[in-house]
């Protein structure tokens, strides 16, 4: 039998990446993980890097390395607005490494309990997230 759908929309600064009809949403949000089917109550949520899944049906399922932002769920569906979303496939281990390199020497240069070091962080968790995503060790 098939599953009921609804509208998911995927926007990044620099314009839409995904919209189209789903069965589920799978992503992560600041306090764990979170899957939305059809009726879903209405949420806010902010999101943290993780493997957005968007399910067009079991065997139909796009995949994104997601950023930071936030997931709207509403009466006309599902609007995601992040920092950046990219296909596991366009993913290249050697730059995310490269960024993760930098993000950890901000870090590491960061005084403890500044917006310096809260943003060095998140780009640190989001790098080693998209490497994960992309097949590398981290």
């Amino acid at each position: 039998m098939a599953k009921a759908t609804f509208t998911a929309e995927v926007l990044t600064p620099e314009g839409p990446i995904f919209k189209d009809e789903v069965e589920m949403v799978s992503t992560r949000t600041t306090v764990g993980s979170i899957g939305i089917l059809a009726h879903h109550q209405p949420l806010l949520g902010m999101l943290d890097p993780a493997e957005l899944r968007l399910y067009r049906s079991d065997s139909d399922i796009v995949r994104f390395a997601q950023g930071e932002g936030y997931v709207q769920v509403g009466a006309k569906g599902v609007l995601i607005l992040v920092e950046e979303a990219v296909a596991p496939a366009d993913l290249d281990l050697a730059e995310l490494r490269e960024k993760l390199k930098q993000a950890e020497g901000d870090l590491d240069g960061a005084e403890s309990g500044t917006e310096a070091e809260r943003l060095a962080g998140q780009a640190v968790r989001r790098w080693e997230t998209f490497i994960r995503i992309a097949g590398g060790d981290e």
